[in-house]
Parts: structure tokens; sequence; C-alpha cells
């Protein structure tokens, strides 16, 4: 049973006893008044004993004095003078007879006849029932005046507690609604502050919960190097450009760094990641007054920037400002280029490809103009082609001129019975004396199929080098593509150079990219037979993240496999690429390959690759690359 049907049967329980507690006093009251009554009246008919006369005429005589409900006079000797007046039954409206119980009846025999009356209760109830009326109204008026306050206050504590179950309902739909204490008065009040802690609390939990999202999901899909968002961010911002159907426009701003590779090889990763930093700075300084929200790091050397509401036009004074920034970099660094810049127009409902490829066209035409150079291309409409006709003058330019210098980088060896070599590192340059970035013009010499002619140059070139150079001794590598080196025509051309240079052609170590090399494996062991005919040498570079890594042990069979540098990078913590060298160097001895980790930069990485008991360590830590010999 609830609270509220207790209180009123409780409250009905105690009215009640009250009541009947009343009832019973003038119940009392009126037995002894009732019993006043009779006494009085025997004494007052004593004085009627030798009443001889009629019974009417004591009946009128006695009722000046007494009202009676019943009177009967019966004489002993005389009927005629019998009377009788009034009935013994109590009238059946009679209401006060009926809770009081009260008999006022009396029996007289006189000397002549017998006399039997009952007296009217009315004169000894009227003021006991008016009394009782009286209380009983008040009692019952207090009852019911009770009741209804207490229903008002149910009502009223019921909309309280609904109140507070509706807002703790809402709570999980994050709604956060000040409380109103003043819906919790009294002994509500401690639920009240209850609640209002609670949404206090829990407020604070979610922001707090919400903040460690958004830092995670920030970290999640913020680039650690440059403080830009990530590819993932830049795919979903171009997937809502394109899904978009409010009307926008604006333009976007495609950043190439195009000494990356370079600076890696050249200076290590640390200064690699100190030129992205520095380069993301001098984006961030270029559109800073065009309330950009948000930059992106597409890929490890690409940057992007959408820019909304701004046309083609208004955006070249901004790339004036992105190129002055990048010219002061270059000139405070010593360095030949930063960067190249691509600006193209966007409207909403964009296909992401097509706006890619336009970015990227851009970009490369920027690239044959000079050192941090850009350039704006509105659409591919075929004066793009000036671009790619530059990049085939370019680079059939450097090749007729033979336009390359080398710089030189040691292997170290890990023990003293390890034959190893130094790296040589080609990098180009135009007509102007200005160096071009060296992995651009490698994929455009692959995309132009100019790849095969610009690897036959850089041979002719190191053994041009190594013949005028006698002071240069041990082997040396050479970088040339896989893609030249799979063609049958040029393994044949390269053998006859080399034959007729064997004394050189011992020396040379041919490095090929691994997925170059698995798109035929066939061809592939056919370049390396071919070069161990005339005694040059074969090394495999960033080995170790092809799919079929492990069929160059039995297929191709090279003289040098050079591991990744992701697998030297922090080693000494990662068991996982720990057990991968191990295993690599394990097969590579029974086989007689022998194992370079390359990306070397720090003492702890070293110590641990010797442990693992590489053959050769090549890196930044290792030794700095530096000019084999100047172009005269």
């Amino acid at each position: 049973m609830g609270l509220s049907k207790s209180f009123q049967l409780v409250l009905f329980i105690v009215f009640g006893i009250l009541l009947f507690r009343l009832y019973s006093v003038e119940n009392i009251e009126v037995q002894e008044q009732g019993e006043i009554a009779r006494t009085h009246y025997a004494k007052y008919v004593q004085t009627y004993r030798s009443w001889d006369s009629s019974g009417e005429a004591l009946y009128q005589q006695m009722s000046k004095d007494f009202t009676f409900q019943f009177f009967q006079f019966i004489h002993s000797t005389d009927s005629n003078l019998n009377f009788t007046h009034g009935s013994l039954q109590r009238q059946k409206d009679d209401f006060a007879s009926k809770i009081f119980n009260i008999e006022l009846g009396h029996i007289e025999n006189l000397s002549h006849a017998r006399l039997q009356v009952r007296l009217d209760t009315a004169s000894v109830l009227s003021a006991s029932v008016h009394d009782l009326e009286e209380t009983a109204v008040i009692i019952i008026g207090i009852y019911i005046v009770l009741m209804l306050m207490f229903a008002v206050l149910v009502q009223l504590h019921k909309s309280r507690i609904k109140y507070a179950a509706e807002y703790i309902t809402h709570i999980p739909d994050l709604s956060f609604l000040a409380l109103e204490r003043s819906r919790f008065p009294g002994v509500l009040r401690p639920l009240g502050d209850a609640l209002e802690a609670c949404r206090s609390q829990l407020k604070l939990s979610l922001d707090r919960v919400r903040k460690e999202n958004e830092q995670l999901t920030k970290a999640a899909y913020q680039d650690p190097v440059s403080g830009f968002s990530t590819r993932q961010r830049f795919t979903q911002h171009l997937e809502e450009l394109s899904q978009s159907d409010k009307q926008q426009y604006g333009v976007l701003l495609m950043v190439k760094a195009a000494e990356l590779a370079n600076i890696n090889q050249l200076h290590g990763r640390a200064a690699g990641d100190d030129y992205l930093a520095k380069l993301a700075n001098c984006i961030r300084k270029a559109v800073s007054s065009l309330g950009v929200n948000e930059c992106f790091r597409v890929s490890s050397g690409d940057f992007a920037v959408f820019v909304d509401s701004l046309t083609l036009k208004e955006g070249e004074k901004y790339l004036d400002i992105l190129k002055r920034h990048l010219d002061e970099y270059a000139q405070s660094t010593r360095s030949d280029s930063i960067a190249h810049a691509g600006m193209v127009p966007y409207k909403e409902g964009c296909e992401p490809l097509a706006l890619m490829a336009l970015a990227d066209t851009a970009v490369s035409i920027a690239q044959t103009l000079g050192p941090n150079r850009y350039y704006q291309l509105e659409k591919l409409s075929g004066d793009e082609q000036l671009g790619e006709d530059h990049w085939k003058l370019t680079i059939d330019d450097l090749i007729n001129r033979r336009s390359i210098n080398f710089y030189q980088q040691p292997i170290q060896p890990c023990n003293n019975q390890t034959d190893v070599y130094r790296e040589l590192l080609a990098r180009f340059y135009n007509a102007e004396g200005k160096y071009l970035p060296t992995t651009t013009v490698i994929a455009m010499a692959e995309r132009y199929s100019l790849n095969v002619e610009l690897d036959k140059m850089i041979v002719i070139q190191t053994i041009k080098v190594l013949s005028e150079n006698p002071t240069i001794v041990g082997n040396v590598g050479v970088n040339i593509s896989a893609l030249s080196a799979l063609q049958d025509s040029f393994t044949i051309w390269l053998k006859d150079l080399l034959t007729k240079h064997r004394h050189i052609a011992c020396r040379i170590i041919f490095e090929l990219n691994e997925a170059g090399m698995q798109a035929n494996l066939v061809s592939g062991r056919q370049f390396v037979s071919e070069m161990h005919k005339v005694g040059a040498k074969v090394a495999i570079e960033r080995f170790g993240l092809g799919f079929t890594s492990f069929k160059f042990f039995r297929e191709v069979r090279p003289d040098f496999i050079k591991l990744d540098s992701s697998y030297s990078d922090n080693i000494e913590q990662d068991n996982n690429n720990k057990f991968f060298v191990r295993m690599m160097v394990d097969i590579a001895k029974r086989i007689s390959i022998k194992v370079i980790a390359t990306g070397v930069e720090k003492q702890d990485e070293k110590l641990t690759l010797e442990k693992l008991l590489v053959d050769g360590l090549q890196g930044y830590y290792i030794a700095k690359p530096e000019v084999l010999v100047k172009k005269q």
C-alpha cells in the first residue's frame, strides 16, 4: 500500500475513533439526563396516587409539566375513565432516538387505577443531538479539509516527482536544462540537490569525454610532423564537396615538397621531418589571412589547402606570398628548391578524381618552370600539354648534355670480412644550372618512356667518373629503373657496354627497386644473370615492402638486399621488425646474400642491427652524403 493510501486510512481511522468517542460521551450524558427525567417524573406522579377522576383529565393536568410519547390510564373499576394517548413505538423519522437508545417509560399503580407512560425523548435528546451534530460537522469538515489539502499536496508531490522522472528520462538525450530547485522544497530538497549535482557532474564528465574524444580524433587525423590534417580528412572533405548540393566555389592549392626524398637520403629522416614542418609553416603564413580552417598533408610530400569563395585571379597574390616564403626558406638553408605549387578551381559537385588530376597537372607544370615556382590551371583544355612537353624537352636536354652530378654515401661493413660499397646518388640540373627534383625527374622519365635513355646516361656517366678519377676506389652502387632492367634491349646494351669496361664493371652494383622487380621475376633473374657474367653485381633496394619478397631468394638471387628504412626506424623497440630482420639475415646467409640495413639514424638502431648480424649499415648516423665529383 502506498504512502498516500496509508495516510488516508490512518486519517479515516483517527477521525472515526474521534467521532465514536464523541458519540460515546454524548450517549452517556443522554442516559444520565434520561435517568434524571424518570426520577423527576417518579416523584412528580406520587402527587396523583389518589386520583379517581378520568384518565384524560389526568393527561391534561400532567401535560402541563411533561411531554408524553405514550400515556395510558386504566381505571380499576370504571372503564369509562380509561384514556390512551400516543404509541409505544418510536416514529420512523426519529433519528435521535435511533442513535441514542434511551428508555423513558414508567408504570405507576394509583389507588384506583394503573398508569403507564413513556416520556418524549425530545426534551432530553435535543440539546445532546444538537451538540453532537455541531461537533460532528466540525470534525467531518476538518476531515474533509485535511483530505483536500492532502490530495492537493499529493498532486503537487506527484507533479514534482513526474518532473524529476522526466528530467532523469531526458538525461540520456544529453539534455541539460537548468534544474528548477523551487520545484523541490521541503523534504524533496535532497532530491533536487541530488539531481542538480548529478546534472552538473554528468555534464562535466561528458564535456571531459567529449574533449578527450576530440583530442583523440585530432591525434588520429592530424599529421604529427606538419600539424595538418591527414589524408583521411582530406578524402572526407573532398567527398563532402563532391556530394554537396549547396552552391559554393573556391580554389584548391596543392604544394609538392620537391626535395623530401633527397633530404631524407642526404641528411636523414629527422632533417626531412624538419623540412616538412618548415614547409607547412610557409603554407600557413601564405594562407593565414584567408580564414582557412584546415590544411591537409595528402601524402609524404604533398600538401593541400581548400580556400572557399576565392577565384584563380584573387589567389595569384597568395601564390606570390607563398613563393616569397619558399625563397626565403631556401636562401636560409642554401637549398636549390623547396617546393612547387599548383592552384586549380573547384565548385560544388565536382568530380574528386578530375579535380586531383587537374591539381597534379598544375604542380607538374610548375616543376618545369624552376625552383619554388607555381602554376594556375583552370581546366584541362590542352594548354597543360605545354607542361608535359616541357618535361620531355627538359629530360631530353639533360640526357643530351649529361646534366648530372653524383653524391656518395658510404655503407659501413659490420665485420672486416664483408665487402660492401658506397652508393652514388644522382642529382640532375637544367640548362640554367638549377637542380631539378630527382624523384620527379625519374617519375616523369618513366611516364614519358624516357627512363631507358636516362638510365643509359647515368651508367655512362658513372663509368666515365670512375675511369677519370683513379682516386675513387672500391665498389659503387648505382640506381637504375627496374622498368629499364626488365627490358631485354636495355640488358643487352648494358652487357655490351660493361664487357668493354670489365675493370669498371666489377666495381659496379646496380640497385633496383623491389616493387619494380616483382613485375617480372623471369626478366629480373635474367638481368641478374647477365650482370654476373660481366662481373657486375645487383642489389635490391627497399626490400621487405612487397608481398612476394621471399621469392627473390629463390628466383632472382641478387648479391645484396637493402632493407627498407622503415625496418631500422626505432628497431630497438620494435620486436616485430627485429624478428623480420633476423629471419632475413638467416635466410640470406644460407645462400650467400648480404643484408644491408638503411636509414640508420641513431646509435641504438646501429647497435641493435649489429646484434642482428646484418652485413652493412647505411644512413645519416653512419655517414652523410657528400659530393663525389662536380660537373665541369
